[in-house]
């Protein structure tokens, strides 16, 4: 039976999309552990008895420690520790994911969420070692969780369409550029309350979201090389051919570089006519276009 559900979960990963992709590693790291933490209790003993998961996955605002264990400005984003951390991140993920891929498409929330990630981490990390305030607990602090990521996606896709509204419980439909906007505020203003290094890294995420869509609109990726080694990396691991055979008479290098920017600019002036004037603004064959181009990233 643990099999079967085993099986399950690997075929539902290999056929979702990256946002649920993310949501399940995510959720499949923070079960993993709660269930392993909820039987230890019951011997009367406790996980971290043998293993302390902190320690390995969150990012330590220590840079001795973090020197020998660098992987963690990657795992910290997809771990949690509290049920409520999890939940109210993975909802957020999944609302503010399902907008940005509409418009951007998977390859550009991936990236944003992993760059936006690795953003709040090193803001954090900077923070502690900077501020007078942190020099007492810079040691023994680390952060965790998806937050950096998440904030990276909202804001960016606040950037992107500012009047775009969305559905708030009691509060009915406010605008995306409000939502960031206090979102970004309480962080702010949190900086040096308990959880300090949690509203540092957002802030770090959200300054890397706002950042990405800016340059975006002027044509250029901050993404891009990071999306080429990740493309490589893909390759590697899913054993593909480094050559491929066309058949049929194929575009010229001149043709094919030609096309991909009257593309980009096509795209740029329909995301530029979005963040003025919103997305009712579009024509129907531009609202093709874009869902289209989408798919294609």
């Amino acid at each position: 039976m643990a099999a079967r559900f085993s099986g399950n979960i690997k075929n539902h990963f290999r056929t979702a999309n990256t946002l649920e992709r993310i949501i399940i590693v995510n959720v499949s790291i923070y079960l993993v552990f709660a269930v392993v933490r909820a039987l230890m209790k019951l011997f009367m003993t406790s996980l971290d008895a043998f293993f302390i998961p902190s320690q390995w996955l969150a990012v330590p605002a220590s840079l001795q420690s973090l020197v020998f264990k660098p992987w963690t400005i990657i795992t910290y984003m997809f771990y949690h520790e509290e049920f409520f951390h999890i939940l109210f991140n993975m909802l957020w993920l999944f609302w503010m994911g399902k907008i940005f891929t509409e418009y951007l498409g998977n390859k550009k929330l991936f990236s944003t969420y992993i760059l936006g990630g690795i953003s709040g981490a090193i803001l954090y990390i900077v923070a502690y070692n900077f501020f007078p305030l942190f020099s007492q607990s810079v040691n023994y602090s680390y952060a965790l969780g998806a937050s950096a990521g998440v904030l990276a996606i909202t804001v960016a896709t606040a950037t992107l369409l500012p009047d775009y509204k969305i559905g708030i419980l009691f509060l009915g439909p406010v605008a995306l550029k409000y939502i960031a906007i206090v979102t970004v505020f309480l962080d702010l203003v949190s900086v040096s309350g308990s959880n300090a290094g949690g509203h540092i890294a957002h802030l770090g995420g959200a300054f890397f979201g706002f950042i990405y869509i800016l340059q975006l609109k002027k044509g250029r990726d901050l993404a891009k090389g990071f999306n080429g080694m990740m493309d490589k990396l893909v390759a590697v691991f899913s054993g593909q051919r480094k050559m491929k055979v066309h058949y049929g008479r194929s575009k010229r290098d001149e043709d094919f570089v030609s096309d991909k920017k009257a593309m980009q600019e096509k795209t740029d002036e329909i995301l530029d006519k979005i963040s003025k004037s919103g997305y009712g603004s579009l024509t129907k064959e531009e609202k093709e276009f874009l869902f289209n181009t989408s798919k294609e990233k």
